[in-house]
């Protein structure tokens, strides 16, 4: 088979998702909406990517790109739910992290917006507090960031094993513990933390606390150094007698706590739904590790090589797999149906996908890859975060093996 390599985001003679779209029935108004995104992740996402891989370090809030996002999204909204749109909001949110992670995962985390607590609050907090940490962020020129701190240095995203506690005072609560690796936390306006109010009540006695800034209670602030995913914050802080008011508890002070509307049955809700948006992600990435190997192989003529072909191969069939799995998933959740294996299994497989493809990225383009000289080398060190976020490969596991053949929980 003779091959041409032609310019553009996708790769010479392979894999199109273009194509892929078109087999899964995207709708042409969610295609007009991903070819926007794909414009602006051109123009701008991967650069500012770069930047912030070659500093080591996120880019600060000043930084020029966050207020040319905040006035691209403004001329430029997401998709609703106004049937414009025909696709489930968990598709349309697939479908446009695949597209943004193809650019830069890091920057689509760092982009301005009260970011994963958005539909937590949404569902679970009191109108008063709907419109008081998520009205500044509608129809504002200036960019603003909202965070979520589940994450502790002992137990990671295990619910179970949280230390942080919170006590009920006069004046309202005070939490004391620690998070780490909490998204954009520096920036933010507020950080929702999730802390345990009744221990003897276990995962039920956990609720939900807006932080806001400048509280001095919140000590110890560190933006980690990390190997990839460089172009967000990564924060590890210390919660000292941090004192919130009786109106920062999520949801108010009445005591929900097996409804799905309730703190607790939010943030878990949300989590699934978030494994889903991670998967694609991972997704994303896999393609553009897919499409540099493929455009080196052709252009370097390594595509001789039955080795090299064989592996190109190997991976198409990885990557449409993992896409088709994350697909699935979010159609479910559409459409009400359990998807906790299916998401947990999405997140999975697209993580090792994003993993496998970009090792053999670095194999295909060799040393190039090697001296950190090529994209396939900045897409290996991203990958690796994809299989820790919104719960490890492991966790995932555990809640697949919990459904399928009914381990204890």
């Amino acid at each position: 088979m003779r091959c041409r390599a032609r310019a553009g985001r996708r790769g010479a003679c392979g894999y199109n998702l273009g194509e892929d779209r078109r087999v899964n029935n995207f709708s042409a108004a969610l295609n007009a909406y991903i070819e926007q995104v794909r414009e602006w992740g051109q123009r701008e996402v991967r650069r500012a990517g770069l930047e912030a891989d070659r500093n080591g370090a996120p880019l600060p809030p000043d930084h020029p790109y966050f207020a040319a996002y905040v006035d691209f999204r403004r001329r430029h909204p997401v998709p609703a739910d106004d049937g414009a749109v025909p696709e489930g909001p968990a598709v349309r949110m697939a479908a446009i992290n695949e597209e943004n992670a193809y650019w830069d995962r890091g920057m689509g985390v760092a982009a301005p917006g009260p970011g994963l607590p958005a539909p937590i609050v949404t569902a679970a907090g009191t109108p008063e507090q709907r419109e008081r940490f998520l009205g500044p962020f509608r129809g504002t020129d200036i960019p603003r960031w909202g965070s979520f701190a589940l994450t502790e240095p002992s137990g990671g995203s295990d619910t179970a094993a949280f230390r942080t506690r919170a006590t009920r005072t006069d004046r309202g609560y005070l939490l004391n513990g620690a998070k780490c690796f909490i998204g954009n936390a520096a920036r933010a306006d507020w950080v929702l933390v999730q802390a345990n109010l009744d221990p003897e009540k276990g995962r039920a006695g956990q609720r939900s606390f807006f932080v806001e800034r400048g509280n001095r209670g919140m000590t110890g602030i560190k933006i980690e150094k990390k190997m990839g995913l460089r172009a967000y914050e990564s924060v590890s802080f210390i919660l000292e007698d941090c004192e919130v008011p009786h109106d920062n508890i999520l949801g108010g002070e009445r005591p929900e706590r097996t409804s799905k509307s309730s703190a607790y049955g939010a943030t878990m809700g949300t989590l699934n739904t978030t494994r889903v948006g991670v998967a694609a992600s991972a997704v994303g990435l896999a393609r553009s590790a897919y499409d540099e190997a493929l455009n080196f192989a052709t252009q370097s003529g390594a595509f001789k090589s039955i080795r090299v072909r064989d592996r190109l191969e190997v991976m198409y069939r990885q990557l449409r797999a993992a896409w088709l799995m994350t697909l699935r998933a979010a159609w479910k959740a559409d459409n009400r149906i359990p998807n906790i294996v299916d998401a947990s299994m999405a997140k999975v497989f697209a993580a090792e996908t994003a993993q496998d493809l970009a090792s053999a990225g670095m194999e295909i383009v060799g040393l190039e890859a090697g001296a950190g000289h090529h994209l396939v080398e900045k897409l290996f060190r991203d990958a690796k975060a994809l299989n820790i976020v919104e719960g490890t490969g492991q966790i995932q596991r555990i809640i697949m093996a919990r459904n399928l053949v009914g381990l204890p929980r």
